[in-house]
């Protein structure tokens, strides 16, 4: 893949204490190996010495990430993306702060490309941007996300009007390659 496809191109990722190392990881390095700029945003209580501690399949402590921003300091209109890592513990920490909803929930209004994997779908469902949507996650999430009047599919990714989402690490490869895809097209206007 190209390293300037997504030249001048920054990508929020969106992460507390919790989150699944590797839906951190394998999305953030896709990106930047198509040429884009990544900055690691958290929340409040998310962070431990400037850094989220990372997790393997939510029980076992993995790399620790220094936080770049807080995200009640940054705007939608500073990024083009939002990465939306899961792990259990991290999307149950980001859809209780305020702050972090309504980004999330901004930024899906702005139509710039979001990508949501495993259990971060739940942060969706908190900012009330999944209703008429079709997505994809995790398979616990799913009742949440019919609830929450999405259409829910079972496969490996789902893009709705630069809406990705995926279901579980074993699906990166195909998440991280929409992403980029997405990032290219740019924001989408319904």
């Amino acid at each position: 893949m190209s390293s300037a496809l997504l030249a001048d191109k920054k990508v929020a990722i969106l992460a507390a204490s919790g989150v699944e190392q590797d839906e951190l990881v394998q999305p953030r390095d896709a990106v930047r190996a198509a040429g884009a700029r990544t900055v690691l945003v958290s929340v409040d209580g998310g962070v431990q010495d400037g850094k989220v501690q990372a997790m393997r399949s939510d029980i076992e402590p993995a790399d620790l990430f220094t936080v770049e921003a807080m995200v009640g300091d940054v705007s939608v209109d500073d990024f083009d993306a939002l990465i939306l890592p899961g792990g259990a513990v991290n999307p149950d920490k980001l859809r209780q702060d305020e702050k972090a909803v309504a980004f999330v929930h901004d930024f899906v209004a702005s139509g710039k490309p979001v990508a949501a994997i495993c259990h971060a779908p739940w942060t969706l469902i908190e900012a009330d941007v999944v209703r008429g949507r079709t997505l994809t996650s995790w398979p616990s999430l799913r009742t949440d996300l019919r609830n929450a009047g999405a259409t829910v599919v079972d496969q490996e990714v789902v893009s709705d009007n630069g809406l990705v989402t995926s279901r579980s690490p074993d699906d990166l490869p195909a998440f991280c390659n929409k992403i980029i895809e997405e990032m290219a097209a740019g924001p989408h206007r319904s």
